[in-house]
Order: structure tokens, then C-alpha cells, then sequence
């Protein structure tokens, strides 16, 4: 059997390739006003736009508990793998990773859990990368070690409206936050060593959109990339910035996906989100 390849659902993995790799998702929850949904389940980015948009209504995100972990490692264990590795969002914006570690220290050597410094499709990629490897028979350590390349190989760039709701939840510095309250300025975040920080700062969302494209191909280097488009509730926006990426990277540019993010990470950047995955080959 291969190795199983495991992720959480802050990966945000394009519907089309359903069915395409072997990874099982395992489900980050999402309290709104104290009833506690797993995202992408029971709770939608539909339901945290709502909410956000609400007065006096609460929403937070939890990480799975380990024993949804170690259920899920013992399942895939029975079911024939001979090992699995579990690729997670970054340790420092979530329990997540923990949370798998501590589930694999009661497996041993078979598990193998992975940081991988950022989430969304910058998440995503890495999984695939590692799934596809796992899919030709590769070796526990192989399969790792694709995870960790690619996730190494991915920039994560995104616009929001306002920088509260990453405040709120501790994403960003409250220093940060106010900045660009008093400036009343449009910010362009990126991850950086896992940590969100902020990366530019323009006067409007046109320009910040604009900005978001010149980024993301000085962020593709020379070689072939991958891209993905993550939006809330903002298809049209989403694939007016695929278009003008697109354009910009001509034959460069290999796999290129539009999807929405979900409920966690909704719940943390708040409406009007758009944001920009480069992932160059290695």
C-alpha cells in the first residue's frame, strides 16, 4: 500500500481535482454565536460572512482535537498504509499542527506530521505535491520531503478590506492594525516564516487589486508556476485577478484555480478577501 497522505481543510482544495489524489481532509470547526459546525460540513463561508456582517454575533475557529487525529491515522493504518504523512496550515496560526503531533506521537515512527508555514492553496499545493509522490510509490521519507519542497516553493499573497478581524483573532499585531485604520489604506498581506505581516499598503481596492497582480509575478520567479485565487463570496473579482495573472505569466503559467476559501479562514480576514497563491515548480 502507499503512504497516506493526510491535510486539514484550510487547504481549500479546488473542487476539479476531487477524486484525482488520495488525501483524506480532516475538519477545523467553526463556533458562530457558540454553536460549533466543521468547516466545509456543517458551516460555510456563507454563514461567516453573515455572521461577520451581524452585530453581537461571536465567531472563532478551533482546531481539531488530537483524537480526530489519531482516529484518522488508526483508520488509515488498518485500511492497509504502511505509513501517512499529515500536512497542516502553519503551527503560528493555529493548534492544528499540534494537535496532529500529538495524535502521531501515539502512532511512533509511522506518522510523519509536517508544518507547512501558511495555508490555503499554499497548503494545498504542498498536500498534492505529496499525495502524487505517495501515489507512485514512494517512500514515507520521499513523501515528506515533497511536502516540505513545494510548501517552501509558495507565496501567498492577499487584499482585505480591513485589518480588525485578523486583529480580533490575534492573526496580526494590534500595531499593524491600527496603522492602516488611521491611514485608511487597502493592505496587501503575505505569509511570512508562518506569520501573517503586512506586505504593501495602497489607497484603494483597485490599486491594491493591481498591486496584488504585480506581486504575484515578481513573486513567480523565471521558471513555471502554479496559481491559485482564493476569494469570498467574490467570483467575478476573483476571475478578473486570475485573468490579469494569467496574462502577465503567458506559457509560464501551468495550473491556474479559482476557488473560494472557506469558513475558517473567512472567519479570520472578514469579507472582501482576495488573495493570489504562487506556487513555483521545483
Amino acid at each position: 500500500m502507499p503512504v497516506a497522505v493526510v491535510t486539514d481543510s484550510t487547504a481549500y482544495l479546488p473542487a476539479e481535482l476531487n477524486g484525482r489524489y488520495d488525501l483524506t481532509v480532516v475538519p477545523l470547526t467553526v463556533v458562530v454565536n457558540g454553536q460549533a459546525g466543521r468547516e466545509g460540513l456543517e458551516i460555510s463561508p456563507d454563514d461567516v460572512a453573515r455572521a461577520l456582517g451581524a452585530r453581537r454575533v461571536a465567531v472563532s475557529t478551533s482546531r481539531p482535537a488530537p483524537d480526530q487525529f489519531l482516529a484518522t491515522y488508526r483508520a488509515l493504518l488498518d485500511a492497509g498504509a504502511d505509513g501517512i504523512v499529515s500536512v497542516h496550515l502553519s503551527a503560528k496560526l493555529s493548534g492544528t499542527y499540534d494537535a496532529a503531533c500529538l495524535a502521531a506521537a501515539e502512532i511512533g515512527p509511522q506518522v510523519e506530521v509536517v508544518d507547512s508555514g501558511t495555508t490555503g492553496m499554499g497548503l494545498g499545493f504542498a498536500a498534492l505535491a505529496a499525495a502524487a509522490e505517495a501515489g507512485r510509490g514512494r517512500t514515507l521519507t520521499e513523501v515528506r520531503q515533497a511536502a516540505v519542497t513545494h510548501a517552501d516553493h509558495v507565496t501567498i499573497l492577499f487584499y482585505v478590506d480591513t485589518l480588525e478581524f485578523l486583529r480580533r483573532g490575534g492573526r496580526i499585531g494590534a500595531a499593524s492594525a491600527l496603522l492602516g485604520t488611521a491611514l485608511s489604506v487597502k493592505p496587501i498581506l503575505h505569509v511570512v516564516d508562518g506569520s501573517i505581516v503586512v506586505r504593501d499598503k495602497v489607497r484603494t481596492a483597485g490599486r491594491a487589486l493591481a498591486r496584488l497582480v504585480d506581486l504575484a509575478v515578481d513573486a513567480s520567479g523565471a521558471g513555471e508556476v502554479d496559481i491559485a485565487v482564493h476569494h469570498l463570496g467574490a467570483p467575478d473579482r476573483a476571475t478578473a485577478l486570475a485573468d490579469a495573472v494569467s496574462v502577465r505569466l503567458g506559457d509560464r503559467l501551468q495550473d491556474c484555480y479559482v476557488t473560494e476559501i472557506g469558513a475558517v479562514v473567512a472567519a479570520h480576514v472578514g469579507p472582501g478577501v482576495a488573495g493570489v497563491v504562487v506556487h513555483r515548480r521545483p
